[in-house]
């Protein structure tokens, strides 16, 4: 790797980040994108094509197993009218100044919108490319460009004269993209919306030719591993490493700001080499209550002892005192920390040469991996390179705002210098222990009803921590803590309302988990709702469709969802003894979806053994892939639900791998069936809409047939 020149400004522009500055009047975009240098074609940043006529459509989001690429590949190619059988995708190179994602100001895949944040964009991108073909061609060929048409990479006329991208391309790609190209009538579609589109990956992740950041191998290029503390919030006081540099292959030891690394020619030996350091923690300041300890303070604060904490009123309606009705339900629920056990653990390959720097990994939020990184190594953020490759599953963990495992392995980089490669690997455990988790959660719920046995007073209390805190721009009131309580149909059906959440701090990491906050609101909410249905002598489904009315058009996509579900699932009519259908409903990323489980006991255990999802996601881009990820966040919800949990003793995680943190297995896994609501409106997030649900509507299935409801998760208890 070359060392990277780097200016006088640029170096300053690196100083004065390192010192937690913004430079005044630039945006983010300008930080990050300073000392980019892509070179886009002739068809802008999205669209390449080659003198064969093969186009690539280069895609800016992380492919993480979700199958975005053949999606949005399939917009562009929508427009362009191009072979889909020939068509590439490319990974985009770290650049937020072509490939930022619109909603998040800056590059980055999350929050279920890379389709939805990517269709005009795509839409765009594909249909100017086709101008510029019919261009060329009318130009080649003496005849009005609106006499011309496209398909299949075919450029025809009604003459006879026909040719294809590549013949064309002399001429196209010398001319000038149209700043606006009239796009598609939806209704005359022929990929989008089909089940034409098809993954593109499938064979190469089948014939293990895609390369994910386990399979780098470099000249010369080093492994390390780190020794991170065992206590959250600990630090390293001191270290003996005299052990660890006598194993044959250690090359060196070097303490960073996580903990102390070993770096060998290979795993095994910094693996070896860091179980023999000898490492004396400063816990001080470190987390040391157990599990039980910190949700016994949790339920103290929902009970008005917050101490200095403040009650952040997040939904607010009328006046509680003047509340009328009868006291129809007081509980709570209570939810664990939870692993996101990505299948690949962390790594991440980094080469430093001085003020260069280039990172080969899966890449989630390369804008926030090129500002971290060039804190580190003092240069302008767009001048840090990263080759992104295919992930092996995320849920949220690679999108870490503080780049935790990347700035390992850059520091390690750092330290070695050279442009030496050097591949920093977390263990399983190193991930379960010493990873970031979605928050512990309680919730304190208190309701009045009136005298048909709907809502008339609302009172809900969230304790959870944020998994936004030190993310610049996060307000004091997280929305991630209270989305899917606030704003739900439920409330606005409800006269008075009053709900609130506190945010404890804690040296426990936190961050992003699928679905975010309504892996615990869309419990809380679904399963209080059949309590007070039951309660009131209703039946589920007739009860929701009664508080969809009383919201009005708030709730339309809910009761359209909800009825689809009901008619393909067979509600209301008679199971076996033994099992019962539980409903859920829930709204997220802007898409609502509803789930009917079949649920049954088998060895004292919940079964799920058939799952009925009706989708509202907008404009269905590839609906097999929809079902897919449908079929997906159940599993992953139904795991997490059934078994995941994360518990502290005296500070320490308890599970370190599979044995201790148990998931779903393919034999416990149910069959799911996705039903799409046809839907012109574009398009909304599917990756993780359909997680949630799942716990309610099992919960809600084991209320009928054991009369009690569930205030905790797991259900199954270690």
């Amino acid at each position: 790797m070359a060392k990277l020149n780097v200016s006088r400004r640029g170096f300053m522009v690196g100083a004065v980040m390192a010192g937690s500055s913004l430079l005044v009047g630039c945006s983010l975009g300008d930080i990050v994108g300073a000392g980019t240098h892509s070179k886009i074609g002739a068809f802008g940043p999205f669209i390449k094509i080659a003198q064969d006529g093969t186009v690539t459509v280069v895609s800016k989001h992380l492919e993480m197993g979700q199958g975005n690429h053949a999606g949005l590949a399939a917009i562009a190619t929508e427009e362009m009218d191009a072979d889909w059988s020939t068509v590439r995708v490319e990974q985009a190179p770290a650049d937020s100044k072509h490939y930022a994602n619109t909603m998040l100001g800056l590059q980055g895949t999350g929050g279920s919108n890379a389709i939805s944040n990517s269709w005009m964009q795509l839409r765009k991108a594909g249909a100017g490319a086709r101008a510029m073909f019919v261009l060329a061609a009318a130009q080649a060929w003496g005849v009005p460009a609106g006499e011309i048409t496209v398909k299949d990479g075919i450029v025809a006329h009604a003459s006879g004269k026909q040719a294809g991208f590549g013949e064309l391309l002399p001429i196209a790609a010398t001319l000038k993209p149209p700043a606006d190209p009239p796009l598609k009538d939806q209704a005359k579609f022929t990929l989008v919306g089909t089940d034409r589109v098809r993954r593109k990956d499938s064979l190469a992740k089948s014939t293990g030719t895609a390369r994910f950041t386990q399979d780098v191998h470099m000249p010369d290029m080093l492994v390390s591993v780190v020794a991170h503390a065992p206590l959250f919030g600990a630090t390293v006081k001191s270290f003996d490493d005299s052990e660890a540099r006598k194993i044959s292959g250690v090359v060196d030891v070097i303490q960073i700001p996580t903990g102390v690394a070993v770096v060998a020619k290979d795993t095994y030996t910094a693996k070896r080499g860091r179980d023999a350091l000898k490492v004396v923690w400063d816990d001080s300041k470190a987390e040391k209550r157990s599990s039980p300890d910190i949700l016994a303070e949790y339920e103290r604060i929902a009970s008005g002892d917050a101490g200095k904490l403040k009650a952040l009123k997040f939904e607010t309606k009328g006046d509680p005192a003047k509340a009328t009705g009868s006291n129809a339900l007081t509980t709570t629920y209570d939810f664990p920390f939870l692993a996101h056990a990505a299948m690949e653990p962390m790594n991440c390959v980094a080469q430093v040469d001085g003020h260069g720097c280039k990172l080969t990994f899966a890449s989630q939020i390369p804008s926030l991996d090129q500002i971290n990184t060039a804190l580190v190594v003092y240069t302008l953020p767009g001048a840090v390179e990263i080759e992104t490759l295919f992930a092996g599953g995320s849920f949220g963990r690679r999108a870490n705002p503080k780049s935790d495992y990347v700035m390992d392995s850059v520091h390690v980089a750092k330290k070695i210098g050279g442009g030496r490669p050097v591949k920093v690997v977390w263990t399983r455990e190193d991930d379960m222990t010493a990873g970031y988790y979605r928050p512990m959660a309680h919730h304190a719920v208190s309701i009045k009803t009136d005298a048909d046995g709907y809502p008339s007073l609302w009172t809900h209390r969230v304790v959870t921590q944020s998994v936004q805190k030190g993310v610049p721009g996060t307000p004091e009131l997280d929305p991630a803590t209270v989305e899917g309580v606030q704003g739900s149909p439920y409330l606005k059906a409800t006269p008075i309302v009053d709900a609130a959440v506190y945010i404890p701090d804690t040296p426990i990491t936190v961050q992003w988990f699928r679905s975010v906050g309504a892996t615990h609101t869309a419990m809380v909410m679904e399963h209080t709702i059949d309590q007070l249905a039951i309660s009131a002598g209703k039946d589920p489904v007739d009860y929701r469709r009664a508080l969809y009315a009383k919201a009005g058009d708030a709730a339309a996509r809910h009761l359209a969802v909800l009825n689809l579900a009901v008619e393909k699932s067979g509600y209301g009519t008679p199971l076996e003894a033994g099992w019962a259908r539980g409903v859920a409903v829930h709204e997220c990323f802007g898409s609502v979806i509803a789930q009917i489980a079949e649920v049954g006991m088998a060895d004292g255990e919940p079964r799920v053994r058939r799952v009925v999802a009706a989708v509202d996601c907008g404009t269905a881009v590839a609906p097999n892939l929809v079902a897919a990820q449908m079929e997906s966040a159940v599993c992953f919800g139904l795991s997490a639900a059934l078994f995941g949990a994360i518990t502290l003793r005296d500070g320490k995680v308890e599970q370190t791998n599979f044995d201790g943190y148990r998931v779903l297995r393919m034999n416990e896994a149910p069959k799911v069936e996705t039903h799409i609501l046809p839907s012109t409106n574009p398009p909304s997030g599917i990756g993780e809409p359909g997680t949630p649900l799942i716990a309610p509507a099992v919960a809600n299935a084991l209320l009928i047939l054991t009369g009690k409801p569930t205030t905790s998760l797991p259900f199954v208890k270690a």
